[in-house]
């Protein structure tokens, strides 16, 4: 395994091309030369920046990614333009809106950004610039109640919105060691219990709303980058070399699912009665049948997508580590 590095780009990227491990963690935290808070430069090639995650707020498209950018669209991804302020040139990993108005971002240097108007502006939260130790999802119930996950077990809990965040401490692992896990992507079912993919094949779950966690094991022994719960309950998972696993019953048992592909998945998500995942190397798949197997289609450019967020009318929306994402090319100018 490459030697870890905790910059503020080489983080990301090693989290991304699947360096993070359990020897990162070992190692412990690298201290860097603390970042000075700078807000994000309004640029003509913002749809070019590496983008990391997408979401919907109301019938708005909201996308987040490196030096701080964000993407805001009002016409299902037909076009984008840059929210007017946010604080930070940090990388931003992951967003989450709990309404049409109140959104949360995270990222690098433990940052966490909100904004109450749709994603137009943002302000700073939280940061600890004494050490990169980026956070790498974020989930809010409603507009009070979130979380924030990341590297080494860092997990954090508000009941105010974020004004304020609390450590939440996980269980010692199943080995009887301290968490070290890296926990890389948040989903809910419709129940009311949280997942969160993380190393090692482990997937975490809550059923009280993040106070407490127990770990599950889906018999994959790599990174699980991405997850998602479908309409019917069915829980899917996915990550390194091309790994998707599928639970029908509620995460009691998992079994692998053929992709097709040794490229790592990055994001999976329920699109109507379809499911669609995208991945490195220019990677889509697609199931029509609840996630038991998936079709593969492989971009010519072999871009690395990066996240996939459904639009009303029934478009994909995607992104890549070159931005916005056409139907043909590698990105918008």
């Amino acid at each position: 395994m490459p030697r870890f590095s905790l910059t503020v780009r080489a983080t990301l990227i090693a989290a991304l091309l699947g360096c993070c491990g359990s020897a990162a963690a070992q190692q412990g935290p690298v201290r860097p030369i603390p970042l000075v808070q700078k807000p994000a430069f309004i640029t003509s090639y913002a749809t070019s920046e590496m983008i990391l995650a997408a979401t919907r707020a109301g019938s708005r498209l909201v996308a987040v990614g490196d030096h701080g950018v964000v993407l805001l669209s009002d016409d299902d991804g037909k076009t984008y333009r840059q929210a007017r302020a946010v604080p930070t040139r940090a990388t931003l990993t992951a967003v989450s809106f709990s309404d049409a108005h109140n959104g949360w971002a995270v990222g690098h240097w433990g940052v966490i950004l909100h904004s109450g108007d749709g994603g137009e502006t943002w302000t700073l939260q939280r940061s600890d610039t004494s050490i990169d130790q980026p956070l790498f999802t974020v989930h809010f119930r409603d507009a009070e109640h979130g979380l924030a996950a990341g590297l080494w077990s860092l997990l954090l809990s508000t009941d105010d919105g974020g004004k304020t965040w609390k450590p939440v401490t996980l269980p010692l692992l199943p080995d009887g060691r301290k968490p070290d896990r890296n926990l890389f992507a948040f989903f809910a079912d419709h129940k009311g219990s949280l997942f969160i993919a993380a190393e090692k094949g482990t997937v975490l779950r809550s059923d009280d709303n993040g106070a407490t966690w127990s770990y599950i094991s889906t018999g994959y022994q790599g990174s699980l980058w991405t997850g998602c719960t479908l309409a019917d309950g069915t829980l899917l998972v996915a990550g390194l070399r091309g790994t998707v696993y599928r639970s029908g019953d509620d995460g009691k048992t998992w079994g692998p699912v053929p992709s097709g592909t040794k490229s790592s998945i990055t994001d999976i998500v329920e699109d109507g009665k379809k499911v669609d995942a995208v991945g490195l190397d220019g990677v889509q798949l697609q199931s029509s049948d609840g996630g038991r197997s998936f079709t593969l289609t492989q971009r010519s450019d072999r871009l690395a997508l990066t996240a996939a967020v459904a639009a009303p009318d029934g478009t994909l929306q995607v992104f890549s580590m070159a931005g916005v994402v056409t139907a043909q090319g590698a990105g918008h100018d």
